[in-house]
């Protein structure tokens, strides 16, 4: 290989901390790259259709963007110690995991990230330091600043909002509790391995809460158990350990999985709804808003509501394809899995329609 794959993103990003950790556990040479502003504003959407992070340029100058695209996509180059397990219940449960962790988990870390008024001290740093690496330290700040108010602007959307605070907040504390009584028995979430579930997981887990000063003292510091977690996922071992055998499903992932089918599930029908009515008005094969109307699901011991997502619909597009793709067998192994949890019929959500993702949006395939 005459030269590396190239990362561009940043510490303080959500979804930059899963590639990160999935191309470090891969063994992938890399160069993790900062984004700068001319990178983020012009060539970034030039080359992908959209202003995010992170994107990895390969060695034979593709680029590629969105985190699951891009293991999957990598997987192919690498595929010695895949991260989604064989197995079919570990193989659903992973990839539920990883959409739950990839898109429930949004309001917390922005919740936590903007409330917060120390956090913007490291914000400020970085975010200036990324997008204006040679100006001085004043133009930077106003830069960040412009940033930063244009990220509080989406958290009404997102559901941070006042009066919703203490049931996320007490949800949160009860997610990281679970965590870490999981990762005193098993260093990653399905054994020694870490899976896909586990990138999705470090995305809010290492960017926002591991890293931002507030909740990194609050809530990371007093569980060692899960501050450990996240250093494993930073540092692992190049494409060590296994998952569990006879497609073991551990008991102390149960409190996740009562949220991905208690409460995720009716977000994700919620989207469905928006999403249907939406279709109704639009022309086919039109690019969806990347929200649409206000719903309302559960959340812990209250109800949550924010805006509605389409893209969450195409990632759990993704987890019904691969169950689709088991065969009889393995298709009633997850059957009997989910009848246990109490939905026997999670695996026959009907969303609709077909799903094609477009930069940040989704469009109908019709």
């Amino acid at each position: 290989m005459d030269k590396p794959y190239v990362m561009h993103g940043w510490h303080l990003s959500y979804f930059s901390g899963k590639t990160r950790a999935y191309l470090r556990y891969k063994g992938v040479p890399f160069e993790d790259r900062p984004v700068d502003a001319l990178t983020l504003m012009w060539k970034i959407p030039r080359k992908t259709g959209a202003a995010v992070m992170p994107v990895v340029v390969t060695p034979q100058g593709e680029w590629l963007q969105d985190t699951t695209d891009i293991a999957e996509a990598i997987e192919q180059r690498f595929p010695e110690a895949p991260v989604t397990p064989s197995t079919p219940r570990q193989r659903v449960a992973a990839l539920l995991l990883e959409a739950w962790a990839d898109e429930w988990w949004i309001p917390p870390a922005m919740h936590y990230r903007w409330i917060y008024p120390e956090n913007y001290k490291l914000f400020q740093a970085d975010s200036g330091d990324g997008l204006l690496p040679w100006f001085p330290r004043a133009v930077k700040n106003r830069l960040a600043a412009y940033v930063a108010d244009k990220m509080r602007s989406y958290l009404p959307a997102v559901g941070v909002i006042p009066e919703q605070r203490a049931v996320m907040e007490r949800w949160t504390e009860d997610m990281l509790d679970a965590l870490e009584k999981h990762f005193a028995v098993l260093p990653f979430l399905f054994g020694t391995r870490p899976s896909v579930a586990d990138f999705g997981l470090i995305g809010p887990m290492y960017g926002h809460l591991g890293r931002d000063p507030w909740p990194k003292k609050h809530l990371v510091e007093p569980r060692p158990h899960l501050k450990a977690w996240i250093e494993r996922m930073n540092q692992p071992q190049v494409r060590g350990g296994e998952f569990l055998p006879d497609d073991a499903i551990p008991e102390t992932l149960q409190p996740l999985l009562d949220a991905v089918f208690r409460e995720f599930y009716p977000m994700v029908e919620g989207i469905r709804d928006e999403v249907r009515a939406a279709l109704k008005q639009k022309p086919a094969r039109s690019r969806l808003p990347r929200a649409l109307g206000t719903i309302e699901f559960p959340m812990g011991q209250g109800r949550f509501r924010r805006a509605a997502m389409p893209y969450t619909l195409w990632m759990m597009q993704r987890v019904l394809d691969a169950y689709g793709a088991l065969d009889a067998a393995g298709r009633g192994r997850v059957d009997a899995w989910t009848a246990a949890q109490g939905v026997p019929q999670a695996m026959q959500l009907d969303i609709g329609v077909r799903l094609k993702r477009v930069g940040l949006h989704v469009k109908a395939e019709r």
